[in-house]
């Protein structure tokens, strides 16, 4: 029994120390390595087709649609250079939020079969990579990885980083056939989203449902500049209770969860800031399986959501900044310093 419970309080420490590295770890050095390490691995012509300028217009050009993109697909990559690829990938994101990423870009297997499709449109190693500028820890540099339903786009400023926009979509959104029927990709999303307008009060969610019928897609879409920026509508969280606005709270948790620990700090920091200067909107119907959208608008940031598309079963999901998009606040920092 005392070995037993030494094993225990072994591993505990064990555990405690990894999340402790983990803690430890720094979000714009593990980038750099990774996008080095990515670099190293390619061909001259991979390198020419996945490195842009840091000033290139293409660093703007962001999407979440099945076309064609420019970057470096996985497609194009051998083995070796896909497991280094993946660790760029993994280098911008939490452990949740890689794992959301790989079974999203996972679906495109699921509608292949779903539209019999020849795997040309649906296609997982459709997801392309592209470097802006020259990798560094303290230089200015960026990276995006992007295909159908997946762009995460991060801008490195002198050891600190950006991370947004950043889309996660999902169709998809609950797997109703098949071998891996019933899984869902984006669950807390739609559940803790759902949970925020079930817990208001009948007067609470009447302020809060901003249109009866839900939108056909995010308002900002996959514009340059977030949408709504100084227009907050739905219901304050100062209207809120305090159950109510813990579940509020649990709910930007769970995209704040996605990043990894700098960018995430920085987003719980603006939360912080904000405290009860946040709108919870909504539009559609609130029965699970029914066509929903929700908004979360803060005077930093704006979270939008939809399941409408394919009989409310296709979920696109956003996290925007209003004046750090792109790294833009920190660029900006970034100029006017150097140029004093």
């Amino acid at each position: 029994m005392g070995h037993a419970r030494a094993r225990i309080a072994a591993a505990a420490i064990g555990g405690a120390l990894l999340i402790s590295a983990y803690h430890r770890a720094n979000t714009a050095v593990t980038m750099s390595e990774a996008a080095n390490r990515l670099l190293a691995a390619l061909t001259p012509e991979q390198r020419a087709q996945a490195v842009f300028r840091m000033d290139d217009e293409e660093r703007l050009n962001w999407h979440y649609i099945p076309r064609e993109r420019k970057g470096l697909p996985l497609r194009a990559m051998s083995p070796a250079q896909q497991h280094l690829a993946a660790a760029l990938l993994s280098a911008g994101l939490s452990p949740q939020g890689y794992i959301k990423a790989v079974t999203i870009m996972s679906l495109e297997d699921v509608l292949r079969v779903m539209e019999n499709d020849s795997g040309e449109r649906r296609n997982p190693q459709k997801y392309y990579f592209s470097i802006f500028g020259t990798p560094s820890e303290t230089g200015v540099w960026g990276y995006r990885v992007e295909g159908h339903h997946l762009s995460q786009n991060y801008t490195v400023v002198n050891g600190r980083v950006a991370g947004a926009p950043s889309f996660f979509g999902a169709n998809p959104a609950q797997v109703r056939e098949g071998p891996r029927k019933g899984l869902r990709a984006l669950a807390a999303e739609e559940d803790l989203g759902r949970a925020v307008f079930s817990s208001l009060d009948p007067a609470q969610r009447k302020t809060a449902l901003v249109d009866p019928v839900a939108y056909k897609d995010i308002v900002t879409a996959a514009s340059r500049k977030a949408a709504l920026d100084g227009q907050p509508s739905g219901l304050s969280a100062q209207r809120m209770n305090a159950k109510q606005f813990e579940a509020l709270l649990a709910l930007l948790d769970e995209y704040t969860g996605n990043m990894p620990e700098q960018i995430g700090q920085a987003r719980e920091e603006q939360i912080r800031k904000a405290g009860r200067n946040i709108w919870f909107a909504w539009a559609g119907e609130a029965e699970p399986g029914r066509p929903h959208y929700y908004r979360v608008q803060a005077p930093a940031f704006l979270v939008e959501y939809d399941d409408t598309q394919n009989n409310a079963n296709h979920i696109h999901s956003v996290w925007r900044d209003f004046t750090g998009d792109f790294g833009t606040d920190l660029l900006a920092e970034h100029y006017r310093t150097s140029h004093h």
